[in-house]
């Protein structure tokens, strides 16, 4: 299942805030106490600014005089006293905003000091690790593009944003709850009326989620799409002007761009009016406190200063509520992203036996292999077996999709068979560890993949831990040097992204290179000459003569000149290994094999 489309079938639902927070949680590894922590500060914080807030009541009744007070002698002195009765009220309220502030400062240190930069980096390890441990065989069904939006995007969206929002919603929530129940105290009326504009707010909250959980996950859905096409249209854009075909994919492009923009697009229009509505029902709510106070103010059964006191909070907190479902949504977008990369990270890695062995031989054998590569789908493999002896070559030939390819990711095990076993000295595969096996093994594709780094770094990666002398030496042995020596910085020069200012033959011969500095004993060939010209294939030839010495060599190979020399010749078609022996030997029973020489000796004579 792609990455993005995991989350489809959750589309309709809404996911519960518990859930999230528990997620949020997860996601922060060994810093998951100091983000609690953080995140308590912050509710602290907008509590403390409440009750500062809240204190105002008594502090204007402390200084405002009574309607009916009348100017008098004692004016000063009552002056006087008032200023001593408000004084204590003005000291709570600076000490509860100062501590409020600083509380705030030192919840936020959380970002300032870089631990949540941590939390992304550890975070970004740990998918780094799942991709690492991860079957191969499902991690090719995913888009790159995809996976780098959830690796990169996804970390980005669901911590950058966490302390940010969380403060908002305590400044949008937990302050006004908080004024209104110190508010009680001093008058219970305009206490309990603010107090109510909260029930109001929560039927619209899970209105306006469910719609916002709706439209961030399809625009999830619709970045990590742009994202895949986007990297795909720029690794494949000299083959697509080649064809003459960068216009028809730059459409598909700009369909896909399309499709964001009018999501963006209808998101804001259709929570245009809900926003409005649900602002006006907040701001009718308070005005509606107001109206009360007033009423009760005329009546005279509510001091003027309360109401004063009371004015000036509900207009400090009218932003703010209005704008809480607005704010909401940044959470949905949080929890699509930590959606998104916990799918990635339950991926389970592929089943590891106990006890774990190491071989201590190197023949092969598979024995009874079926296999296929969806559940359910039609089978690869079916009932494959062959032995392939230690210090030996063997070439498995065949017709494209026979199941070649097939047999030689199982043995490096990118998947398991769904029955039967693959073997290495006797040594059932998945008893060995990961680490080990790929020790074991050594490939040379025919697709070279080189990084964007030095020649030297591009062979070492084989053995990171070997010497500068054993990387020429490598190279020597795979007939790297004369190339290497005329790119402008040698080994230093960096070869661009996929190797590609390296021809088919260079890179090849690099890939060999490090197959000869891994000295695995086992190598596989996976066509390493189908597709270069006569003096690559002859550099490239003698370089392979190298690598393969005292070694157990599989060869995947079309050209069967290539391969009259192999000790041991497989012909699989259709999943099973219809014949097996060496090249005279096959010929002489005249069955497949011999066809497919016959076919290639004849094209041999073919002239244009």
């Amino acid at each position: 299942m792609n990455v993005t489309e995991s989350v489809d079938t959750a589309a309709e639902s809404v996911t519960p805030l518990r859930q999230t927070w528990q997620r949020l949680m997860r996601s922060a590894g060994p810093h998951a106490a100091a983000l609690r922590r953080s995140i308590a500060g912050l509710g602290l914080a907008a509590a403390l600014q409440g009750l500062a807030l809240a204190c105002m009541a008594p502090l204007f009744v402390a200084l405002l005089p009574e309607a009916g007070d009348m100017p008098s002698r004692v004016a000063s002195s009552a002056a006087d006293a008032r200023w001593r009765q408000a004084l204590p009220w003005l000291w709570a309220l600076t000490a509860l905003g100062l501590a409020a502030h600083v509380l705030r400062w030192r919840a936020q240190g959380f970002d300032y000091t870089g631990q949540m930069a941590e939390v992304g980096h550890r975070l970004r390890l740990r998918l780094g690790e799942q991709l690492r441990r991860m079957p191969l065989l499902q991690l090719q069904d995913k888009r790159t593009g995809e996976v780098n939006a959830v690796v990169l995007g996804n970390v980005d969206e669901h911590l950058n944003h966490a302390l940010i929002v969380f403060n908002l919603l305590a400044q949008a929530v937990i302050t006004p709850l908080a004024a209104g129940l110190a508010l009680l105290a001093w008058d219970w009326r305009l206490g309990l009326a603010m107090l109510l504009v909260f029930p109001a707010l929560a039927p619209l909250y899970r209105w306006r989620r469910r719609a916002y959980a709706r439209g961030m996950r399809a625009l999830a859905q619709a970045n990590a799409r742009c994202s895949g096409d986007v990297l795909e249209y720029t690794q494949g854009l000299p083959v697509l002007r080649a064809a003459r075909s960068a216009g028809a994919r730059a459409a598909h492009l700009q369909q896909s761009f399309a499709r964001l923009e009018q999501l963006q697009a209808e998101s804001q229009r259709k929570g245009s009016q809900p926003n409005v509505l649900i602002a006006s029902v907040v701001e009718v709510g308070l005005l509606l406190v107001m109206a009360a106070g007033v009423s009760w103010a005329v009546q005279g059964s509510l001091n003027v200063a309360v109401l004063a006191a009371v004015a000036v909070m509900l207009a400090r907190f009218a932003e703010p509520l209005s704008s809480f479902i607005s704010f909401t949504s940044t959470l949905d977008l949080m929890e699509t992203a930590l959606e998104r990369i916990e799918t990635l990270l339950a991926v389970p890695p592929l089943p590891q036996l106990s006890p774990g062995q190491t071989p201590l031989r190197f023949d092969i054998a598979f024995e009874g292999i079926d296999f296929a590569y969806a559940s359910g789908g039609p089978k690869v493999l079916s009932g494959f077996s062959a032995t392939l002896p230690a210090h030996s070559m063997t070439a498995f030939v065949g017709p494209s999709g026979g199941g070649k390819t097939t047999v030689t990711r199982l043995l490096m095990r990118h998947a398991d068979a769904q029955a039967g076993s693959v073997r290495i000295g006797g040594v059932d595969v998945r008893h060995i560890a990961p680490e080990t096996l790929n020790r074991l093994i050594s490939v040379v594709f025919q697709d070279v993949y080189l990084f964007d780094d030095t020649v030297l770094a591009n062979i070492r990666m084989a053995r990171p831990e070997a010497s500068d002398e054993e990387v020429r030496q490598a190279a020597r042995a795979a007939q790297c040097l004369d190339f290497i020596e005329r790119l402008p910085q040698g080994w230093h020069t960096r070869i661009g992204e996929a190797g590609g200012r390296l021809s088919g033959g260079e890179r090849q011969r690099i890939s060999i290179a490090r197959a000869l500095l891994k000295n695995a004993p086992i190598v596989v060939l996976d066509e390493p000459t189908a597709a270069l010209d006569t003096e690559s294939e002859c550099a490239v030839q003698r370089a392979i003569e190298t690598l393969v010495q005292e070694r157990t060599v599989i060869v995947i190979a079309h050209r069967l000149s290539t391969i009259v020399g192999a000790r041991q010749i497989i012909v699989i078609d259709q999943g099973r290994a219809l014949e097996a022996g060496a090249h005279e030997e096959l010929l002489q029973k005249n069955g497949r094999y011999a066809a497919l020489w016959r076919a290639q000796q004849q094209a041999k004579q073919w002239r244009a």
